[in-house]
Parts: structure tokens; sequence; C-alpha cells
């Protein structure tokens, strides 16, 4: 694709400013930033990845996975603003995820320690783990503010902060993996996911692209799974005192 196509694909950009404008929704502004965010950035990063796949140097694959880790920690973090601690908690998840998610993969040499590989799943396991990380956090801190009176009635009654926080915990762990659950059931019938699309239009054996695909479906399960039940887990305890009552949110 020449960047004179590029440009024409504008188009879809123009659409929804059209309809914004028309109809008084307010979102050109956000929209035409969003545009011209999201050119600078990928093209930016796009010369870099160039860069680090032609020397294959290991430092910058650090580099480039800290980067993303720390990108999406401080994006996470303001969901769960309202919890002590939150910015290292969501950040070690984010690299948990990551290692055990790599140690699977490379360990079992279902992919080659290369660059192109490293980067491109790493990318995708840390974008979706933060993603699911403030779906978590949106959904818990509205589940312990809706119901701080039956968290204390709980703990009054003799209950464990864990007992007491349980429902809530679940239910925000339950309502963020849903989404990640729901969209595989649907994959193949309702979407072909990007990954496979892509392949399959630069010119990959359909049936490869299919395995590629299964591959990164499976690793976002482990991810959403691992990523909300590790920061429900790290989260909830710093939201009592050493006397086991709640710390009320302002």
């Amino acid at each position: 694709m020449s960047y004179l196509t590029l440009s024409i694909t504008l188009i879809f950009v123009l659409i929804p400013l059209v309809l914004s404008k028309t109809l008084k929704l307010g979102l050109e502004k956000d929209t035409i930033i969003a545009t011209v965010r999201s050119i600078i950035q990928l093209l930016s990063i796009g010369y870099v990845l160039q860069f680090v796949f032609d020397t294959e140097n290991y430092l910058f694959i650090f580099l480039m996975v800290t980067l993303m880790i720390v990108t999406a920690t401080l994006n996470a973090r303001k969901k769960g603003a309202s919890i002590r601690g939150i910015t290292w908690k969501v950040a070690a998840t984010l690299v948990f995820v990551e290692i055990l998610t790599q140690s699977i993969l490379l360990g079992f040499r279902i992919t080659p320690p290369e660059a192109q590989y490293i980067i491109s799943i790493s990318g995708m396991v840390i974008g979706n783990s933060m993603v699911l990380a403030i779906l978590f956090l949106n959904r818990f801190t509205a589940e312990l503010e809706a119901r701080q009176d039956e968290t204390e009635l709980i703990l009054s009654l003799g209950g464990t902060p864990k007992q007491a926080i349980h429902s809530q915990l679940t239910q925000a762990i339950k309502a963020s993996m849903i989404p990640t659950i729901e969209s595989q059931k649907t994959v193949g019938l309702v979407q072909l996911p990007g990954m496979m699309s892509g392949q399959i239009i630069a010119g990959a054996d359909p049936v490869q692209a299919v395995q590629f695909q299964l591959l990164i479906l499976f690793l976002l399960l482990t991810t959403a799974a691992v990523t909300s039940i590790m920061l429900g887990y790290l989260s909830y305890p710093t939201l009592f005192t050493q006397r086991m009552q709640l710390i009320r949110g302002k």
C-alpha cells in the first residue's frame, strides 16, 4: 500500500466527522485527535520495529516490551485510583502475564525467539491485559461503592475481609472476562480476527493463518483469567485496615 492509497482511506475518518457534525454529537475534536495520534504513533513505531527486527538485539526487544508495560500501566491505573498502590499492582500483573505467556511460547518452542514474534505477541498480550485490567477495576470500584454497607455488615458479624469482599470480587472478575469468552464463541462466524485477516491479505496460507489465530485466542483467554484474578487478589487486601475495617471511599 502506498502513502497515496493510505491517504484515500481518510474517507473512513471523514464519514464519522460529518455524522458527528450533522447530529451535533461534539465528537469532531476527539476524532481528529485520535486520527492524528494514531497516524503519528503507528508510523513511528513502524520505523522503530523495522530497526529492532533488523538488529535482532535482545536489549531492544526488552526495551520495547518494557515501554509497552509502562504505558499500559499508566493508562490502566486511572480506573483504580481509589485503591492504594494500584500502580505497582497493575505493573506486577502485566509483568507476570508477559513472563508467563512468553515462557510457555518460548519454552515449548511454539514460537521462535525472534523479535518479530516476541514483540508482536507481547503487544497483543499486554494490550489485552491492559483492557482487562481497566474493565476489572472499573467494575470492582463500582461494586465496592455500591455495596459498602453490605461489606461492613459482613465484617461486623465476624466475617473476614475476603468473605466480605468475595461477591464484589467475583462479580468484577466475571464481568471483565465475559467479553473475551463471548468473542471467542463467535470467532470465525461473526468476525475474522485482525491477525488472521492481516496474514491472509499478506498472502499467507489461510490454514496457517487460522493456526496462528487460534494460538492468539488461547493466549488471550489465559491473559484474561490471570489478569483479572491476580489484580483482584492483589487489590482487595489494601481496602481494609489492620483491624479488618473497610476503608470507605470518598
